[in-house]
């Protein structure tokens, strides 16, 4: 879609319900990015880092008992797609993750985000029929919500984050798993996501021109990580022809209207 003007340019199966992996986290940074305080102090809990290592999750590498800042958990979270970060933070702002993901649901409720449920705080497999999925229109909705913060589009556009040691944490440094970023001109960002039911997924964002286009790739395969980052190129390449083709064809039609104007 053009997030410029609002119009949909494209889609497959747009309201078609799909698990979407990772890319749950960017509802878990929209729900503590609309709580207070990001400066608020969490200390890692060591059930974090075993959540992570027992469901062989993607990891920000956090050590139990470190104290960082809410901020930077999303920082944690959002570039290697850390699902230690994503569970202290869901236990932090719940309190507790069941009463978080009930704000999850909520929050996509109030942005008419239809065949949509949350089941946990970062996408990975849940053992009920109630497992977490999303239609691709639900997930422009999402995007375009978090993407009115400052802090979430600073976040998502870093291709790497690194965080000096203290005496209250580790050292750390967090490289974004979002390939376009460094590769397609006027990448913003957004969120990658994978697992062996939802496939290689992609929310993405870039801005070229004055148009800002953003897009989503589900289930692109199961068995290539780069497929995503290929069909998201294709898909913008035709979207910012396509706009920018449309305005020039309305700024024509506009300067002969005011010549035609001028002449009477």
């Amino acid at each position: 879609m053009d997030s410029t003007t609002g119009r949909w340019l494209w889609s497959r199966r747009l309201i078609h319900r799909r698990p979407i992996a990772s890319i749950t986290k960017v509802m878990t940074a929209l729900v503590v990015l609309r709580a207070p305080r990001l400066e608020r102090k969490l200390r890692v809990p060591a059930a974090a880092v075993t959540y992570a290592r027992e469901h062989d999750a993607g990891s920000a590498g956090l050590h139990a008992g470190d104290v960082l800042t809410a901020r930077q958990l999303l920082e944690a979270m959002l570039l290697p797609s850390g699902a230690d970060a994503a569970y202290t933070l869901a236990h932090a702002y719940g309190p507790g993750w069941h009463a978080f993901v009930k704000k999850m649901n909520a929050t996509a409720k109030r942005l008419r985000m239809t065949n949509t449920h949350f089941a946990n705080f970062d996408g990975l497999p849940y053992p009920t029929e109630r497992s977490t999925y999303a239609s691709p229109r639900s997930l422009l909705l999402l995007a375009a919500a978090a993407m009115k913060s400052k802090v979430f589009r600073g976040i998502v556009h870093q291709r790497v984050h690194n965080l000096a040691p203290t005496s209250q944490h580790h050292g750390y440094s967090w490289h974004s798993t979002n390939l376009l970023l460094g590769r397609y001109s006027g990448a913003l960002g957004i969120k990658t996501g994978y697992t062996s039911g939802a496939g290689y997924c992609l929310l993405f964002a870039a801005r070229r021109g004055g148009i800002t286009l953003t897009g989503v790739v589900l289930d692109s395969t199961t068995t290539s990580p780069g497929t995503r980052f290929t069909a998201a190129t294709r898909l913008l390449n035709w979207g910012f022809r396509r706009e920018r083709a449309a305005r020039a064809a309305g700024s024509a039609g506009q300067a002969a209207a005011g010549r035609l104007a001028l002449r009477h």
